[in-house]
């Protein structure tokens, strides 16, 4: 399944996630798939991008022991990845959904009575905030391929 496809249905699975377990399975579902972008880009994306799509893949996939564990049941949704067809639009995907993840998790974070959960949103948090930086330094090494005529 192609990037934008799988981030708009992590989208759409947050905008639908009312518990708070769910909202968190979701941030970690996004982490994954970043990660999984990131790995795709890291071996078929242009070879001047190829260091930071690693570093995406790297900074998501640290997510994926938290996603296993806080998964009550169904498959890691990132696994359906098959393509990146459009690296400009999966990436500008990833960082909206990205925000959105931070957004949720802050008000689950301000919301729970429960010391575990607010820590467990607390490091969502701080996962997201870094995947997103990476997903934008991979947009920039990406723009600057193209401003220098490595687009064909």
């Amino acid at each position: 399944m192609d990037a934008v496809r799988l981030i708009g249905a992590t989208r759409t699975a947050l905008a639908q996630a009312r518990a708070v377990h769910d909202i968190v399975t979701e941030a970690w579902q996004t982490q994954a798939l970043a990660g999984a972008v990131g790995g795709h880009l890291a071996v078929h994306g242009p070879f001047e991008a190829r260091a930071a799509a690693g570093s995406l893949s790297e900074a998501g996939s640290r997510a994926s022991g938290a996603l296993r564990q806080t998964l009550r049941a169904g498959a890691i949704r990132a696994g359906q990845l098959t393509e990146v067809r459009d690296p400009w639009s999966a990436l500008a995907g990833l960082c909206g959904l990205l925000g959105e993840v931070g957004i949720a998790l802050v008000g689950v974070a301000c919301s729970s009575d429960e010391d575990a959960m607010y820590w467990q949103c607390i490091e969502a948090i701080d996962a997201a905030d870094e995947t997103s930086d990476r997903v934008r330094w991979l947009q920039r090494r990406l723009a600057l391929r193209e401003r220098e005529g490595g687009a064909a």
